[in-house]
Parts: C-alpha cells; structure tokens; sequence
C-alpha cells in the first residue's frame, strides 16, 4: 500500500513546482527579448515565446485538475520566481 498523499504535501510539491515553472518562463522572458532586439530570425523569438507560453499554461493546467490549493500553491511558486528573477536581472550590468 502507497502512502496516501496529503493535501499539505500537495500544496508544498505545487509550490516547487510552480517556481520551477516561474524561472523557465521568467528567466527566458531575457533570451526572446535578446533574439527580438537584435534583429535575428523572427521565427525563433516567436518559437521561444509560444513554447514558454505554451508550458507555463501545460503546467498550471496540469495542477488546476489536481485543485484549488496546488493550483493557488504553484501560482505563489511563479511569483516568487519572478521576483527572483527580477531581482537578478537588476543586479545584472
């Protein structure tokens, strides 16, 4: 017999889950800038942001089936990547 999963655990595993999530996207938000500002194929930004986009809704849908809270969990997770994230990208030259 498996051990059964609590909602606790569930929510801590959605919260990790939706950092890891938050820095993929936020953290390739930088290269689709790159690849837009200076001027390479358009087809490859355009490639990059669907598939960060696509991904991130994959994700969050996958935890919205499980629920309220792993959902709510994993979008807490996203936040606080972006602000790391953001916090990186400041201190960055």
């Amino acid at each position: 017999m498996s051990p059964a999963v609590t909602p606790y655990a569930l929510a801590a595993l959605a919260l990790c889950l939706g950092f890891a999530l938050g820095w993929a996207h936020f953290a390739s938000l930088r290269r689709v800038t790159g690849l837009y500002l200076d001027g390479g194929p358009p087809w490859r930004a355009l490639a990059l942001q669907l598939g960060r986009l696509a991904l991130l809704a994959a994700g969050l849908l996958g935890l919205a089936l499980l629920g309220a809270l792993p959902l709510l969990a994993s979008t807490l997770g996203l936040l606080l990547a972006r602000q790391v994230v953001l916090r990186r990208a400041r201190r960055a030259p």
